[in-house]
């Protein structure tokens, strides 16, 4: 048996590096990832108007791929994320994506999200394969991993409130409702869509077993990577039109002491993340400008990353350390 690498195209290498610059750009300008992911989304779009029959039959998962002849092109697992059919189709996603991935992020930081995002993305194209194994078709969009975080985020903070668009037939309407409702209309829909799918017969081009592979992925890997928040409706903050909910031990928590951080602010950009930090009064979403304040700042003695772990800040260079 031959084990074949199937050629790709310049144009589809170069959707490739837009995939992973994004993703990198992200990470070193301490974008949202959310933002990066929905960018780097349309970017590749953009290349497929042009080329579109090019970037989906190379860079689209296709269920006969997990043979051991084809299983180099495991890597479309990830690539098959960044591509989609059409406008509706990215449009769809990434409006979705916007109202939901922003909030997650926010609760739980870049780096939980993007991880969430990646496994449960490669979760749904697997549960759509394993019941379609040999098949030909290629899967593309990054609806698994939509599913996912909306599982993730239902699972791990049920009662938060989210703009959601909510399809009542051809109208789509805008409600600020709790994720887990969000999710639980969501879940219904597919559900109802697979099993008249299988009563009658009938076939559509959308892979909703993705949709819902992605989802359980989505609460199984949040109930092995996150704590699960049992909201307390005596005990919730608001930033914005975004409400969250904390417990006692985050609400009873020491304050920053913020003039140890004050000489880590000495560019623009930094002293706008102290400040946000400082302004913020929901706990979680303070933690997470903390982190990105910190991972940008450079240690005022030698000028290298710092590292941080339970309010204290050090650098393996200099061994320069503070509290906050």
């Amino acid at each position: 048996m031959a084990i074949e690498l199937l050629p790709l195209s310049p144009i589809s290498l170069i959707a490739i590096a837009v995939m992973i610059g994004g993703l990198i750009t992200s990470y070193f300008k301490k974008w949202m990832m959310t933002y990066a992911l929905i960018i780097t989304n349309f970017i590749v779009f953009v290349i497929s108007l042009l080329f579109s029959n090019t970037i989906i039959q190379q860079l689209g998962f296709r269920p006969i791929y997990l043979t051991p002849e084809l299983f180099p092109q495991l890597y479309t697992l990830f690539t098959s994320m960044f591509v989609h059919s059409g406008f509706l189709h990215i449009f769809g996603n990434m409006l979705i994506f916007f109202f939901i991935g922003m909030a997650f992020e926010q609760r739980i930081g870049w780096k939980k999200f993007i991880i969430i995002y990646l496994i449960t993305g490669v979760g749904g194209a697997l549960t759509h394969s394993i019941l379609n194994l040999g098949s030909i078709t290629p899967l593309v969009g990054a609806s698994g991993a939509i599913f996912g975080i909306m599982g993730a985020f239902a699972f791990s903070y049920p009662h938060d409130k989210v703009v959601m668009p909510i399809p009542l037939g051809f109208i789509m309407v805008f409600r600020r409702i709790k994720v887990i409702y969000a999710v639980l209309i969501f879940a219904a829909i597919e559900t109802v869509i697979v099993w008249w799918e299988g009563a009658t017969g009938s076939m559509s081009s959308t892979a909703h077993f993705a949709h819902l592979g992605g989802l359980v992925a989505g609460v199984i890997i949040a109930s092995l990577l996150l704590d699960r928040q049992r909201s307390d409706p005596s005990m919730s903050y608001s930033s914005g039109s975004q409400p969250y909910t904390v417990n006692v031990q985050q609400q009873n928590r020491r304050p920053y002491d913020f003039s140890k951080l004050s000489s880590l602010a000495d560019t623009p950009d930094l002293q706008q993340l102290l400040n946000k930090v400082k302004v913020e009064t929901v706990p979680q979403v303070q933690d997470v400008w903390m982190e990105h304040f910190i991972e940008k700042a450079r240690c005022p003695v030698c000028h290298h990353q710092l590292k941080h772990f339970n309010r204290k800040i050090w650098c393996d260079n200099c061994k320069y350390t503070t509290k906050y």
